[in-house]
């Protein structure tokens, strides 16, 4: 593969698994969603060895048998949750993840000055008042994730100093940065290079998601934002979050769906 990509190594798994012969993927992408799924295909009795690694290798079966399987927690959502406490200088414990999996989501919100505690399952996060700018590089795993960059470049919209963000995994990617900046949010993009100047506060306006993580970005500005904020398209954002306003309200956010969203 030219690029590790995600989707890309568990379609070509997905296919090899009824191929006749051996399939080889090499420099395939390492992300833990990858070993889960071969966990649960070699449960269902394919042949697949080297997930988590930059090679893996399929040996084709004629046939797969029904199981019971849990698939992992979504770090993604743990991240984003997370985020969006931290943003608001709030606190929240997280149950049912592995840190393992966010260590470098966990170690950038460390630089913004939240203290974490990390007890076997269970992720502790206090905030600060106001966090602290830092710079993000996105790569792929073990690396700071891409769909963790979104979420996060909108906190440090209203943190104090300058931030970098450097986006190396895909393109477009900063589309969300208009809408925050229709907050107030004071964002300068060049390529895959966006510079973030923190703000005390943003403030409510009518925005538009234009993507999952990047409506999931503009979320996170709307619980720091001052007035009420109307987001549109949120069909993005349910796709990847399942019940986000009942598990926002839960912490305490003032967050409601429009009839028929």
């Amino acid at each position: 593969m030219d690029f590790p990509s995600v989707g890309a190594t568990e379609n070509i798994i997905l296919a090899s698994v009824y191929a006749e012969g051996i399939t080889n993927i090499t420099n395939a992408a390492m992300e833990p969603e990858i070993v889960d799924l071969a966990n649960c295909l070699n449960k269902m009795g394919a042949k697949i060895e080297g997930a988590g690694t930059s090679n893996i290798k399929i040996i084709g079966v004629k046939k797969l048998k029904d199981i019971s399987y849990n698939i992992m927690p979504d770090r993604i959502e743990a991240g984003t949750l997370l985020c969006m406490v931290a943003a608001t200088g709030g606190k929240v414990r997280l149950k049912n993840i592995n840190s393992e999996f966010l260590s470098p989501v966990l170690t950038k919100l460390e630089e913004t000055g939240c203290k974490i505690d990390i007890n076997k399952n269970e992720i502790d996060l206090y905030a600060p008042k106001r966090l602290k700018a830092t710079d993000i590089k996105t790569m792929p795993y073990p690396g700071f994730p891409t769909d963790m960059q979104s979420v996060f470049s909108s906190i440090l919209t209203v943190a104090r100093g300058t931030s970098v963000i450097i986006e190396n995994i895909f393109e477009n990617r900063y589309r969300f940065m208009t809408e925050l900046k229709k907050m107030g949010a004071k964002i300068t993009t060049e390529g895959k290079t966006a510079v973030i100047k923190g703000v005390k506060k943003l403030n409510s306006a009518k925005v538009n998601s234009t993507d999952l993580r990047g409506g999931a970005a503009l979320v996170t500005g709307a619980l720091v934002a001052k007035g009420k904020t109307e987001i549109t398209n949120i069909e993005y954002i349910l796709r990847g979050y399942e019940k986000l306003d009942e598990k926002l309200r839960k912490l305490g956010a003032n967050i409601t769906l429009k009839e028929g969203e």
